[in-house]
């Protein structure tokens, strides 16, 4: 059965939610929509909140998952993180990361057959 590309993201999200929680992070939310935007996961590091845009690629034939982090959806990003930030939480420390991966496997997808490249306080 052929793999939507919606559930294709849904995994490399909940691998690169997995591969953080190894690094110590703790998960707060998956998927929260603000009115300007949405954030792929959210974690807690210390008494930092961090936003996380997730961005898988199987390939780079139309450039790194770095690259696709655009202005406008920097922009987005930013203004979403600031509204969950007013109106979701107490913890006022907030940082925007980037996790970059990229399939290692051509078989079944598990968080081991990803590249991770995390780039903390991204912009």
């Amino acid at each position: 059965m052929k793999q939507t590309s919606h559930s294709i993201g849904q995994q490399a999200e909940n691998a690169c939610c997995e591969y953080l929680k190894q690094q110590g992070l703790k998960l707060v939310a998956k998927n929260y929509r603000g009115h300007r935007g949405e954030i792929d996961i959210i974690m807690q590091d210390g008494n930092t909140l961090v936003f996380v845009e997730v961005r898988f690629r199987k390939n780079s034939f139309y450039g790194s998952g770095l690259e696709s982090v655009n202005i406008q959806k920097q922009q987005r990003i930013l203004n979403t993180a600031e509204q969950y930030l007013q109106n979701e939480t107490k913890l006022k420390n907030g940082r925007i990361d980037v996790v970059a991966m990229s399939q290692k496997l051509q078989n079944e997808q598990t968080e081991d057959n990803y590249s991770f490249e995390w780039i903390k306080n991204a912009f």
